[in-house]
């Protein structure tokens, strides 16, 4: 089973402090490596990982809080100082487009390589992002201005081979493919070889979902059904429900309702504010409602499973 795992680079709220930095997330998956959120500060964070700068081939921005993309013409510029010469593509609102730019005519005039900038409507549901093994879709969220989360799903991959069975019929290597995608075999002798003999099914397909900054959504939990992973934001504890509903945030027990009615394999809280020193007091609260709960952290590598 190749990789599908996320690399945590800030998981901090507006505020950066000496423990945390702003949000910030590697999607490593079928060999491909996806950035969603840029904060401030995720340039360092990404050089911490070990993740190559150059396999980075995407960044997707939720929304345009500072805290999510006051990174990411540092991070341009440092590519370019770097002699990146493949596309970056960025995906966001419409209304990055032209300051982006504007950032880029005055800081990164002689760039090296192409910023390809893709509008992101995040007020419906869509696949933004499309390839041979992956697909990406935006989810609208309930925040203070247009907001976003993502879903990285794997295609359906090809069986696996049964290496035996190859070898015990002496099937050529040229039509090893042609098996993956399905064919059955047919001996000299003329006895034909089934399909589910020559191999295993493919692996499951697997899915992780990205939720960035959003009052408590319960209809969510309809689009997040049944997804391996879920990080989902979780701002406040339940003591400070006031300020969740006055900036739009989640508390880390509403979190574990979304995960809970969604019924997702592990819950990651995160976004957390700068006034908690000990997230604990989220993990639990979250935990009560759904167990399988973890904190993200800096530098936390998670296998999506």
């Amino acid at each position: 089973m190749e990789p599908f795992r996320v690399h945590i680079l800030g998981c901090g709220s507006a505020l950066p402090t000496l423990k945390h930095f702003s949000s910030a997330q590697v999607v490593e998956v079928r060999g491909k490596c996806f950035m969603v959120d840029c904060g401030e500060g995720t340039q360092i964070q990404l050089r911490r990982s070990g993740v190559n700068f150059n396999k980075v081939i995407a960044v997707f921005i939720t929304h345009l809080h500072g805290d999510h993309c006051f990174g990411l013409i540092g991070m341009i510029s440092t590519f370019g100082l770097l002699g990146r010469t493949a596309p970056l593509h960025v995906y966001a609102h419409k209304n990055l487009r032209q300051m982006l730019q504007q950032q880029m005519d005055m800081f990164c005039f002689s760039l090296g390589y192409e910023v390809v900038f893709h509008e992101v409507d995040t007020s419906t549901r869509s696949i933004v992002y499309e390839d041979k093994s992956v697909t990406i879709e935006s989810v609208p969220l309930n925040h203070r201005m247009p907001c976003c989360g993502y879903i990285f799903r794997e295609k359906e991959g090809l069986a696996h081979i049964r290496r035996e069975m190859i070898d015990a019929y002496g099937i050529p290597v040229s039509q090893i493919q042609n098996i993956k995608l399905g064919a059955d075999w047919t001996t000299a002798d003329g006895e034909k070889i089934a399909n589910d003999r020559l191999t295993i099914p493919a692996d499951e397909p697997r899915s992780y979902a990205y939720i960035s900054d959003t009052a408590y959504m319960p209809s969510l939990a309809d689009e997040l059904k049944n997804v391996n992973l879920l990080y989902h934001e979780a701002t406040y504890a339940s003591d400070n429900v006031e300020n969740a509903r006055k900036y739009n945030h989640s508390t880390a027990a509403e979190a574990a309702t979304v995960a809970r009615d969604a019924g997702v394999g592990q819950l990651m809280l995160g976004h957390y504010s700068s006034r908690y020193t000990d997230e604990t007091l989220l993990l639990h609260e979250a935990q009560e409602i759904f167990p399988n709960t973890i904190l993200s952290d800096e530098n936390l590598v998670v296998d999506v499973k």
